[in-house]
């Protein structure tokens, strides 16, 4: 019933499989569940440390984490956008993965019943295996995944052409999860809405990596430039 939910939210949403509602037949499919083991994990983490030949665990587990957030999270945020809910439990989904163990896709099993409790949940158990395996605080991961909220969310209203509407949901959403997740913020930009980002995901430890366009290290007035340079290209 589940599977056939999401093909339905799928349906709705143009570029779905570009957004990771759609797994690749090529893709092997694992339970979300793998994520929350510490195990598994660090395999994934020095998998990425061989990419990028770097021994930086604390960059590397974010960096993960970033990546694996975004696809996590995309299944049941559609559900919410498009009022077909979603589990977002990660014993309610599977995971699509390439080859190196990169998560692509997700895919819901089951429909959603509590979606700010069944975020806790589930984020509550993979930040803290991340957190171990990298040697890192909990809080800032806690920031990575408001932002992978706010940026899923906008790329589904961008797909859907309802920014605002998509966007809106962010705030309360995250508030009904609660503490330790900073609220999201967004920025509106020559005419289009960015992630006002609350978190760093360290890429730019990881050489020769750049600092994100967004990344809220960079000043303000070059990030609101590199912003403008991008709303352009999006016209």
């Amino acid at each position: 019933m589940g599977v056939d939910e999401q093909a339905a939210v799928a349906a709705r949403v143009p570029g779905a499989a570009a957004l990771g509602l759609l797994a690749p037949p090529s893709a092997e499919a694992v339970p979300a569940t793998v994520l929350a083991d510490p195990g598994w994990t660090t395999r994934r983490v020095a998998e990425l440390g061989v990419r990028y030949r770097s021994a930086d665990r604390p960059a590397l587990a974010t960096v993960w984490w970033y990546s694996a957030s975004s696809v996590l999270l995309t299944p049941a945020l559609a559900g919410l956008v498009t009022g077909r809910p979603l589990s977002a439990r990660l014993a309610d989904t599977t995971l699509a993965l390439l080859a190196g163990g990169l998560p692509v896709a997700a895919t819901a099993t089951a429909p959603g019943e509590d979606l700010a409790a069944e975020l806790r949940e589930s984020l509550a158990a993979v930040v803290g295996t991340v957190a171990a395996v990298g040697g890192l605080r909990p809080r800032p991961l806690w920031a990575v995944a408001t932002d992978s909220v706010a940026n899923r969310l906008l790329a589904l209203g961008r797909a859907l052409g309802d920014v605002g509407g998509a966007s809106a949901l962010a705030a309360p959403l995250v508030a009904a999860v609660g503490p330790p997740m900073p609220a999201p913020r967004f920025v509106d930009v020559a005419g289009a809405r960015f992630t006002d980002r609350v978190s760093c995901c360290r890429l730019y430890r990881l050489p020769p990596e750049p600092l994100c366009t967004s990344c809220p290290r960079r000043p303000a007035a070059h990030r609101r430039v590199l912003l403008e340079d991008a709303a352009e290209r999006m016209r």
